[in-house]
């Protein structure tokens, strides 16, 4: 039986006191949206439409440029004019048979296996709604069954509800799932003689009754899927009940969390064992930490795969971007080093305090040690490179590289202007400003011959 997904994303999120859409304010480093739409790939809908209003155009391009090869259409709701109203826009564009979920886009955590325990409750005859009870549900529209709790009669809004039935805690969370040719018919019956004038969603369930079909529910394994956001406080409290749930499945492998509560996953992150975490760190993208790796506090890392035994000491930064770093076992780096995109260090390497690497690679036992930069080159064995040391690798319109043996001796405060080699063995005087190669196995100087002038006064201020 074919699938459509519908997904409301229309809204302004007035509440949020911002000029950026809803439902493209992010968690866990994603635009809540794009939560919704990866989530429900693995349902191999055969379209997924979303619904938008405020901001369209910014959405739109957002979630075509994340998910190029989704089966993603896009219709607007301009005015906004309730949830029924919403999904009316969508109407056109859903064929007449199979099963249409319809889910909220500001509801990012829903599970792709709750979605399907949805859908598979609606079974093509039914009206699956997904409820669950909260201890607080304000602003939530309540689930109103027969007098033995067996049979949903209705759902009342919020806004419309009498003191009893804002009493009830089952709630509809705004996701159901329904014959789509009955939707179809249900929403062109809509109208909006309620409290606010809007078509309302939920008056599909008193007509589904009308026809005879048996309304069921389905409920989330846990409560964060269905947590809306509509205030950047709700935001910060999902955030953290979110980060939560992925710092206690870590520690669950093995890994040692200094505090969970200072911990911030926003993408994958894949340990091996026995790998220590201190607070405030952060991963993003795709991160690999090898056996007995340990990261400092205060990192900050993204794309990048680290090897057995490395050590990240504190303030580190590492941004792989597409590119990824690659940090080979044993090695330590930081505190307060910067890898950047490209960065490829082999065994045993060392990148100390304040040193920057930038699509270069480090062959094993390479070390900087401080306040040094090293963009576009290759870095043989054993290299010291000197404190103050840097590649000058663009000149203004290219970039070009530098080539280092193995067993080379850079010394403080040298320039290597690239293109350049410098031999293996060879050792670099301190202070050097290279525009030539060098030659494996000597000294290489180049700087200016020291001169002491004897009488030389500086200059006095003048006096007024």
């Amino acid at each position: 039986m074919s699938l459509s997904i519908v997904i409301m994303a229309a809204g302004k999120g007035t509440r949020m006191k911002s000029a950026r859409p809803k439902v493209l304010h992010k968690l866990a480093g994603r635009p809540m949206l794009s939560h919704v739409i990866a989530t429900t790939a693995a349902l191999q809908a055969q379209q997924q439409v979303v619904i938008t209003g405020h901001g369209a155009e910014l959405v739109e391009a957002g979630m075509q440029a994340a998910f190029k090869d989704a089966p993603l259409r896009f219709v607007r709701q301009e005015p906004q004019l309730g949830t029924g109203h919403a999904v009316q826009q969508a109407v056109p564009v859903l064929p007449d048979e199979g099963i249409t979920l319809i889910l909220n886009g500001d509801t990012p955590l829903i599970r792709a296996s709750t979605a399907q325990a949805l859908v598979d409750a609606c079974g093509g005859d039914k009206l699956a709604l997904l409820t669950i009870n909260l201890a607080d549900p304000t602003g939530y529209g309540r689930i109103v069954r027969d007098p033995r709790g067996e049979k949903v009669l209705a759902i009342v809004e919020h806004k419309d509800a009498s003191e009893a039935q804002r009493a009830i805690q089952e709630v509809y969370t705004g996701m159901m799932a329904a014959p789509t040719a009955r939707l179809k018919q249900w929403l062109s019956r809509l109208d909006n003689n309620n409290a606010q004038g809007e078509y309302y969603l939920t008056d599909v369930v008193a007509m589904a009754q009308a026809d005879g079909l048996t309304v069921v529910s389905a409920q989330p394994q846990e409560e964060i899927e269905v947590l809306g956001v509509n205030s950047p406080a709700q935001l910060a409290d999902l955030e953290r009940r979110y980060q939560r749930a992925q710092a206690d499945k870590l520690m669950e492998q093995g890994v040692r969390l200094a505090d969970p509560a200072r911990f911030d996953l926003r993408g994958e992150l894949r340990c091996g064992s026995d790998v220590e975490i201190d607070v405030n760190c952060v991963f993003e993208g795709s991160v690999a930490l090898g056996n007995e790796a340990r990261i400092g506090a205060n990192c900050v890392i993204r794309n990048a795969v680290i090897g057995e035994g490395v050590v990240i000491h504190p303030f580190t930064h590492i941004d792989g971007d597409k590119d990824g770093v690659q940090i080979g076992e044993g090695s330590i780096i930081g505190p307060f080093a910067r890898l950047r995109p490209g960065a490829k260090l082999g065994t045993e390497v060392h990148i100390g305090n304040f040193v920057e690497v930038k699509n270069s690679t480090l062959a094993d036992g390479a070390k900087a040690n401080h306040l040094a930069y090293l963009g576009d080159a290759d870095v043989g064995e054993r290299v010291n490179y000197g404190a103050g040391s840097i590649t000058a690798n663009y000149d203004g319109a290219n970039k070009h590289r530098t080539v280092i043996g193995n067993d080379v001796h850079v010394g403080s405060n040298c320039v290597l202007i690239a293109p350049i080699t410098v031999g293996a063995g060879a050792t670099i005087g301190g202070g050097s400003t290279l525009s030539k190669d060098a030659p494996e196995g000597q000294l290489t100087v180049a700087r200016a011959k020291q001169v002491s002038l004897s009488g030389w006064q500086r200059p006095q201020k003048i006096k007024r």
